[in-house]
């Protein structure tokens, strides 16, 4: 059994997860793995499930609010969402 880091849950399905800078954590869900790993997008304040977008640091959930979290940062995002591809 494990005890999730999230919820404090003890349940015998529970799984490790282990990050780069070599923490563990244990999980009962993915759920509760988001909750505690996520990036949070810095301006919806979403949690960031795909790639998201990087720019200097700072994290978003996507081009969109990337362009709309800072006008500097926007200028520096190629994003070809929505543009026909021929």
């Amino acid at each position: 059994m494990g005890t999730c880091d999230t919820c404090g849950n003890d349940y015998w399905m529970a799984f490790e997860v282990k990050t780069v800078s070599g923490d563990v954590h244990t999980f009962d869900s993915f759920e509760c793995a988001i909750t505690k790993l996520a990036p949070v997008c810095e301006h919806c304040k979403c949690r960031i499930l795909g790639h998201g977008v990087e720019v200097e640091g700072r994290f978003f959930c996507c081009a969109h609010c990337a362009h709309s979290g800072d006008a500097d940062l926007g200028s520096q995002i190629k994003d070809a969402v929505g543009a026909h591809p021929g």
